[in-house]
């Protein structure tokens, strides 16, 4: 199971938004490590560093740990003397390499990244712990991300399983479940602040609860976060294993109408024997039942998923089945990755496909993809939709479908109605109107 991931190239947030003064965040990589970026950030300006740049970097691919490199060779040249921290999976895996760049003063481990005492005395070695001992999820001390209108809860940490092109369970370590009781007391929090729409995120969601008891699993946590924070008008997820969904989650998504109707599966291929490689938990036609099955218990919930392109081994024939599998699901919401070779993983000693062939493969999953999206914008021309509002008069609708919007905007982070009056590649074009 890889991280619960990023749109489809991997890339720094942009500059430093509202937060501690001197203190610029670079974040690459997923959600999580956005969140935990903005986390860091209080730490640092806590622990009285008057300027810091916070490298979070991500080893899902070798273009993110490359780019990531590249940010902190650059931010050394324009900010001599500016010490940089440097933290998240890549540095996990291979603290030395990264500590040996130009102006980092110290590799903060996974495991320690919350830790206020990471950020003090950066004069004095800290070896970086092992992130495989790790035990239980240290307290996110922030619940947002700077600037933007949905506020995002981290639910679990790490993962359990093997998957064969997979290094981040090296990066994060063990399954970990935050509880119940602090997920719902941060997602009120962040109600009374004003969110309108809360995503519940991590590693692997949907293996919430196994290391806490399985009456802990995501669909309670869920219903107990919709029960107890009833004014919470939109609860969403992040990407979700079809293997580890429990029965409560189905009844959730069927039943709650304020759990969004769009889910994010990690499919990864639409070949089987491509899945065995990968050690996937699933298989073809198991994919293709946990999609009827959303469909059928909510009709118009939207799809989509992550998929790897140019695996090793990977046939022509075994490329057209992800092709078919986009189709057969309608899966409009499409994350794809040219595959990446990570050294210590199984996939990585099979035999590699030449990276215009991955590349070249990933272009056809991503002109699929838009088709399927097309398909979903065009069923929504004249809907009057519920779109929560981000900045630059844009939002998104309850399915996750990008509007542009017209007409007098409301304030980022409110719900607008908004009538659909045309659809293209980009997305929804709306006028907002009056609420019926």
């Amino acid at each position: 199971m890889r991280a619960e991931t990023p749109p489809p190239a991997q890339a720094p947030s942009p500059g430093p938004a509202a937060g501690p003064p001197g203190i610029e965040l670079l974040s690459f990589g997923c959600r999580l490590n956005a969140l935990e970026a903005e986390a860091m950030r209080g730490l640092a300006a806590a622990a009285g560093l008057p300027r810091a740049i916070l490298v979070n970097t991500c080893a899902v691919t070798a273009e993110a740990e490359a780019q990531a490199r590249q940010a902190i060779r650059r931010a050394a040249r324009d900010n001599p003397g500016t010490p940089i921290l440097v933290t998240g999976c890549a540095a996990q895996l291979a603290p030395a390499a990264w500590e040996a760049l130009p102006g980092v003063a110290r590799v903060i481990g996974n495991a320690e990244k919350l830790d206020p005492a990471a950020f003090a005395d950066l004069g004095t070695p800290r070896p970086v712990p092992d992130v495989m001992a790790a035990r239980g999820v240290p307290a996110m001390p922030v619940a947002h991300l700077a600037g933007r209108a949905r506020a995002f809860v981290q639910v679990q940490q790490g993962c359990d399983h093997r998957c064969s092109f997979c290094i981040i369970p090296f990066g994060r370590g063990p399954s970990r479940s935050v509880p119940a009781e602090a997920v719902v007391a941060q997602v009120r929090a962040l109600v009374a602040q004003g969110y309108r729409e809360v995503v519940l995120t991590g590693v692997d969601i949907a293996s919430h609860g196994v290391d806490i008891g399985g009456a802990a699993a995501l669909g309670a946590l869920v219903r107990q976060v919709l029960a107890e924070v009833p004014e919470l008008p939109r609860l969403r997820l992040s990407s979700l294993d079809p293997a580890a969904m429990d029965e409560a989650l189905w009844q959730a998504l069927a039943e709650e109408p304020r759990l969004m109707p769009q889910l994010h599966l990690s499919l990864q291929h639409g070949a089987g024997l491509i899945l065995k490689r990968m050690k996937r938990r699933h298989s073809r036609a198991q994919a293709e039942a946990a999609c009827a099955r959303a469909r059928r218990l909510r009709p118009d919930v939207a799809l989509g998923a992550d998929l790897i392109a140019g695996f090793p081994t990977e046939t022509e024939a075994q490329h057209a089945d992800s092709l078919s599998l986009i189709e057969a699901c309608n899966l409009a919401f499409l994350h794809v990755f040219p595959y990446s070779a990570r050294a210590g993983t199984p996939a990585a000693r099979m035999p590699q496909l030449p990276m215009p062939v991955r590349r070249a493969r990933a272009a056809d999953l991503r002109a699929a993809g838009r088709a399927a999206a097309r398909r979903l914008y065009g069923s929504r021309l004249g809907q009057l939709e519920q779109v929560l509002v981000e900045a630059g008069g844009r939002g998104h609708t309850q399915h996750f479908c990008p509007v542009r919007l017209r007409g007098a905007v409301p304030a980022p982070g409110q719900l607008a109605p908004v009538r659909i009056l045309a659809a293209d590649d980009d997305g929804l074009i709306g006028e907002v109107r009056p609420w019926p």
